[in-house]
């Protein structure tokens, strides 16, 4: 599944490859002056190494720009070029810990005061007005807010792009860790760059696969690789969200007091998303009113790294030229704005941009909730609970909730005969239904009747199903489709659930009842998109039975310690009667 390796590409701390960077433009690069290795020096003595794009000739100090990446601060040599020959400062800072910085790298946990220090040494150099801002995306999105909650006095916007929210997709996604973490773990250790080992797809898919037939467990994933895998022994042992995850992130009054322009980057199909919106949603329900009219939304048709670098294929999907924003420009626009008295970019007609798929358009609101028209109910129903087949499912229907038998399942996570299919399948593919067409009679799956007419579906999708199971625990994935015309399936949105973190991700309770249960998936993905006229939606509800997840073995124990020998399988029950109405809540756009 496309969305599975998605989550895995991106959430947490991903990045795509450190290359989201813009194409070499070598006639730039006469209109910059460049020095490498400047030292910036830390409260506690530590002394970072930057490279520095200056415009040539600059006559006055002017705003300045800075990234601070793990990837080694050569990975974004095109950018640095880019923003100086168009009069702002630049400099990508490497990490402590990493490239040629001083000091012991820890995920995370150091970019808050580091962060300000940097900010306030750079408003004090000669070519800087005091004026300080940040660029980047995924690690570098995330610590643009962890320096925005140290308040630097100088720091007078941020950009964060497809920033991962500790506890909403760092390191898990709801509860649900993934192998990829030692793969990242990998490629930001030590001081230089292991990029080739981390983009070996085949030899991590190798071990994936390897790990989930064998059926080990999970915390021996520290072992795969020999050497101290401290730093993930501390991730998995925070199964549920806790105060150490509350740490990374600004407190409620930090949000509060945030009155700088932010302008938030993501996009409809990046990993990293739902950690975006945790970022945007929270200070849009926290701040002045003031704060709020500045913050500013972009929501693209993007994958994690068409968030810098927009690419009008995705996954399988074309989109229009509209779709290829310049976000150079749009960066170099806004920092003039915010910190020049330039214009509003002219892009930024309302506060919230996103574009429309299908209709291949951009689309504008004054808020994130205006961009949906309505919430639409359709009922989950079944002729005689056989929804189990993919060519003869249930239904979705949005006149009366169902009155049909209850539909079931077994999940065996003994069964590990979709590793093989897995493994051979184009990760980045949204198109390819392999994997549903393979869970026959193994998962539950609906469809609506033909749309009558051409219809926009912009915001969140969520699924109310009322659900019984016979163990302690287990694992959900539900996924929205739109099937066309012809019968070719594009991946919407979805959402997973762990069954013991079905009421709070921050409490842990098992299942104790074989009685059914509302269980609410309220972290769909946001989409935006034009369900044309003969098409359908399918809803595919089924097990988290992934290569590319952590194992929830359903036994109730500590997921991270289970393995095959303590595997039970479960029968899962899905009811759709008048008394327990389930119903997938689709998000209708606003009327043109």
């Amino acid at each position: 599944m496309r969305a599975l390796r998605s989550i895995v590409a991106a959430f947490a701390l991903a990045i795509a490859t450190p290359g989201a960077a813009a194409e070499p433009n070598t006639p730039d690069a006469a209109k910059i002056a460049f020095r490498w290795d400047v030292k910036i020096p830390l409260r506690d003595g530590t002394q970072l190494s930057a490279n520095v794009y200056l415009p040539k000739g600059q006559a006055a100090p002017a705003p300045c720009i800075f990234t601070l990446t793990p990837y080694i601060a050569q990975s974004y040599h095109d950018r640095g070029v880019y923003f100086a020959a168009h009069g702002l400062p630049f400099l990508t800072v490497d990490a402590r810990g990493r490239g040629n910085s001083e000091g012991t790298f820890r995920p995370l946990i150091q970019e808050a005061e580091d962060g300000h220090d940097v900010v306030e040494w750079l408003a004090k150099q000669p070519y800087c007005n005091g004026k300080v801002s940040m660029w980047g995306g995924s690690y570098a999105g995330y610590n643009q807010w962890a320096a925005a909650k140290e308040a630097p006095p100088h720091l007078a916007t941020i950009v964060p792009v497809a920033s991962p929210y500790p506890g909403a997709d760092f390191p898990a996604r709801n509860n649900i860790f993934y192998p990829y973490l030692l793969q990242w773990l990998n490629f930001t250790s030590g001081k230089a760059s292991q990029g080739n080992i981390f983009g070996d797809g085949d030899f991590w898919g190798a071990i994936a696969r390897r790990r989930f037939e064998e059926g080990v467990a999970f915390n021996t994933l520290e072992r795969e690789l020999g050497g101290d895998q401290a730093t993930l022994r501390e991730w998995i042992s925070h199964p549920a969200v806790d105060a150490w995850y509350d740490s990374y992130a600004p407190t409620d009054a930090q949000f509060r007091a945030f009155s700088m322009p932010i302008l938030t980057i993501t996009g409809s199909y990046d990993g990293d998303q739902p950690g975006a919106f945790a970022f945007y949603k929270k200070h849009m329900a926290l701040g002045s009113p003031e704060a709020r009219a500045n913050h500013y939304l972009i929501v693209g048709p993007w994958d994690h790294a068409g968030t810098r670098t927009p690419r009008a294929e995705v996954g399988g999907l074309t989109f229009g030229k509209e779709s290829l924003v310049d976000l150079n420009k749009l960066h170099v626009d806004w920092y003039n704005w915010t910190m020049a008295g330039g214009a509003r970019p002219a892009f930024l007609e309302k506060r919230v941009a996103y574009y429309v798929m299908g209709a291949d358009r951009w689309r504008y609101a004054d808020t994130l909730e205006g961009v949906t028209a309505e919430e639409r109910p359709f009922y989950l129903d079944s002729d005689g609970g056989g929804a189990t087949r993919v060519m003869a499912s249930g239904a979705l229907n949005p006149a009366r909730p169902g009155a049909g038998r209850p539909d079931r399942y077994v999940y065996d996570p003994r069964d590990t005969s979709r590793a093989a299919l897995e493994a051979s399948i184009d990760p980045s593919l949204l198109t390819d239904q392999q994997l549903v067409l393979a869970g026959d009679g193994k998962q539950l799956v609906y469809h609506s009747a033909p749309f009558d007419k051409d219809t926009e579906v912009s915001g969140f999708f969520r699924l109310s199903a009322w659900i019984a199971i016979d163990t302690p625990d287990t694992d959900f994935r539900a996924a929205v489709y739109e099937i066309d015309g012809t019968g070719r399936s594009i991946l919407l949105t979805d959402d997973i659930k762990r069954a013991r973190f079905r009421e709070s991700p921050r409490q842990a309770k098992l299942v104790t009842t074989r009685a059914a249960q509302r269980y609410d998936f309220d972290s769909f993905m946001f989409v935006s998109r034009r369900i044309a006229k003969g098409s359908r939606l399918r809803l595919v509800i089924g097990p988290l039975n992934s290569i590319w997840t952590q194992k929830n073995y359903n036994s109730g124990g500590d997921v991270s310690a289970e393995t095959m020998a303590d595997a039970r399988p479960v029968t899962v029950t899905l009811h759709h009667d008048r008394a327990r109405p389930s119903a997938l809540y689709v998000p209708i756009g606003q009327p043109e």
